[in-house]
């Protein structure tokens, strides 16, 4: 790419000592090497995790770098722990779409520091979501339902499917870590006291499946969930206010920990889900770069678009060709016009 960008401007040098007048012809000259310079990315390979919403957007990193950049995409399989690993010791991939970094902050600063490794920007721009959450139908009935105090003050609506005198509030699933935080914050804040008692779902299939039929039949429904997820896109759920606000350092000190002797109230902090690339791709590559860099989706459009997944049973570069389609005026702002004509032209036979 250097020589040939060399080339192309000593030609354009030697036109100029040459004496030649042919300004239109040294301007060709001197654009086509721009243009070449613009476009060089070269081979990339970027993770495709084992989840709906990360293999989505890696499949749509895939198109755009493809058939707007000139990039030759590869998609690799990937997971968070092994691909930022992976990313961090060998520099490849080149592209995690969507890595849930909190759990690899450490290395992947580390990775940043020593110059190996760019935090690209945060592929979800809301961050990861968790919270207790009841149905929209039943908030819209009794706003007072989208607050902790109006969900304790009326406990007897969650009806409890095993004890006639308690009310349900469903967990996660034993064995995840979402369980230590969920039950930390059920006694921080005194639910049991309200009437509640924690029901372990089972499985995450069986949790949101108890989402689903509540919603189906109006019922009430009062738990722990998270997003982006597929349910949250096919049914309006409230997450409930604790009126704490969100105290990172003690959700760190002791909710998300087994020994948490005095658990307090907090809000869910955001997680970080980032987008992560290799300092090599971001030299070779800078416009491809700063694509990777804009490129973020709101939950609730992911919600979206995973339920829309789950509804046509899709996989990710389905879901990509449908969202690119579908939704031009969201990815358009992640690129330059001219790039956003590129990947236009190739979605007409879609």
């Amino acid at each position: 790419m250097k020589k040939s960008l060399v080339a192309a401007l000593s030609a354009a040098a030697l036109l100029s000592a040459c004496g030649g007048n042919n300004s239109e012809e040294t301007n060709s000259v001197q654009e086509s090497a721009s243009a070449s310079s613009a476009n060089e990315c070269g081979s990339v390979t970027i993770a495709e995790m084992n989840w709906n919403s990360a293999a989505l957007m890696a499949h749509v990193d895939s198109y755009i770098l493809k058939n707007g950049y000139g990039c030759d995409t590869q998609l690799v399989a990937g997971d968070t722990m092994p691909t930022g690993t992976s990313m961090i010791e060998k520099g490849e991939p080149d592209i995690a779409p969507e890595l849930w970094s909190n759990g690899l902050r450490e290395p992947l600063d580390k990775g940043v520091a020593e110059g190996r490794l760019k935090y690209a920007g945060n592929s979800l721009s809301d961050g990861g979501e968790e919270g207790f959450w009841v149905p929209k139908f039943m908030v819209d009935q009794d706003p007072s339902l989208a607050t902790i105090e109006g969900v304790k003050a009326n406990a007897a609506l969650f009806k409890h499917p095993e004890d006639p005198s308690a009310a349900m509030f469903m967990g996660c699933p034993a064995g995840w870590n979402c369980q230590i935080s969920g039950e930390n914050l059920f006694k921080a804040l005194d639910l049991e006291s309200a009437g509640f008692k924690v029901v372990d779902p089972g499985s995450g299939a069986a949790l949101s499946g108890a989402i689903a039929k509540a919603y189906e039949r109006q019922e009430a429904w009062f738990g722990y969930y998270w997003a982006p997820t597929a349910v949250l896109g096919k049914y309006d759920m409230v997450k409930v206010d604790f009126g704490s606000g969100v105290d990172v350092d003690h959700y760190k000190a002791c909710i998300t920990q087994a020994e948490c002797a005095e658990p307090k109230p907090t809000m869910y902090p955001p997680a970080a889900v980032q987008s992560v690339t290799t300092s090599g791709f971001a030299e070779r590559a800078p416009e491809a770069f700063e694509y990777v860099a804009k490129r973020a989706f709101t939950n609730a459009k992911m919600n979206k678009l995973l339920a829309w997944m789950e509804d046509n049973q899709a996989d990710g570069a389905t879901a990509a060709e449908h969202f690119l389609i579908s939704d031009t005026a969201t990815w358009t702002a992640w690129v330059a016009p001219e790039i956003a004509e590129k990947v236009k032209a190739t979605l007409i036979n879609k």
